[in-house]
């Protein structure tokens, strides 16, 4: 998970030439604050930003994907492997964006909050919306791919505040990451396409549906994404970098 943010080199996982990000910052901030141009926001955005944008891009265009599968023939899955097969490519632009900050050495609090953002459709919104459209579509469903979506939206957030404090090893890269990345949905996502393969969609979803018949109704497979949830907000679960 790429992270860029406007604070010294020493506080963020990805580190910048400290007079380059400064300048770079400095004409971001006059650009985005200037009148001049109704697009000129354009212009302020730096090239890591418009990678980042791609991975924003394919989370989107996995949600259409989704939505669209829906809408056809359920035995077509076509859309279901489109919807699936965007995910891993927002994360090669995630991985690429802090790749081309530090080869340029510009990096900005605008990036930091697209990176985040970005993040939170391509590996948040996007799995959860692939796995209503496999069949996770009762209310109480609803309700555990919410909160799957909102502790990434949590940890995220955590993350852009608490990242100066972590410690750092000597490079100064912060030495774990706390709670599970949110890109590590992708190992679900995995799981999911397995199961397209195999045809285990709609009635056919592994473990079925539990209290049928009830307003209550829901998948037990749903669990795993408010697992996966509460492995991303945890505070105790440190994972090292590699």
């Amino acid at each position: 998970m790429s992270r860029r943010s406007n604070v010294p080199p020493t506080s963020v996982e990805k580190e910048e030439p400290q007079s380059s990000i400064g300048a770079g910052e400095d004409k971001q901030a006059r650009l985005l604050s200037s009148d001049a141009g109704h697009f000129s926001m354009i212009r302020a955005l730096h090239l890591a930003d418009l990678i980042t944008e791609l991975n924003g891009f394919c989370g989107v265009m996995s949600i259409f994907s989704s939505l669209r599968y829906c809408l056809g023939d359920p035995n077509d899955f076509g859309n279901l492997y489109a919807a699936l097969g965007f995910m891993p490519f927002g994360l090669f632009f995630d991985f690429m964006d802090g790749k081309v900050a530090r080869w340029r050495g510009k990096s900005s609090l605008m990036g930091q909050e697209l990176d985040s953002l970005a993040d939170l459709i391509s590996f948040g919104v996007s799995p959860a919306a692939a796995m209503f459209a496999m069949g996770v579509r009762t209310t109480v469903d609803h309700f555990l791919l919410t909160f799957f979506v909102l502790c990434g939206l949590s940890r995220l957030a955590r993350f852009n505040v608490t990242v100066s404090a972590l410690p750092k090893d000597a490079t100064g890269k912060s030495k774990y990451f706390e709670g599970t990345p949110i890109p590590t949905s992708l190992g679900l996502v995995s799981v999911m396409a397995y199961w397209v393969s195999k045809g285990w969609v709609l009635e056919d979803l592994p473990l079925g549906s539990a209290l049928a018949g009830t307003p209550f109704e829901f998948h037990p497979i749903a669990l795993v994404f408010v697992l996966h949830g509460c492995l991303m907000v945890s505070k105790t679960l440190h994972i090292p970098k590699p």
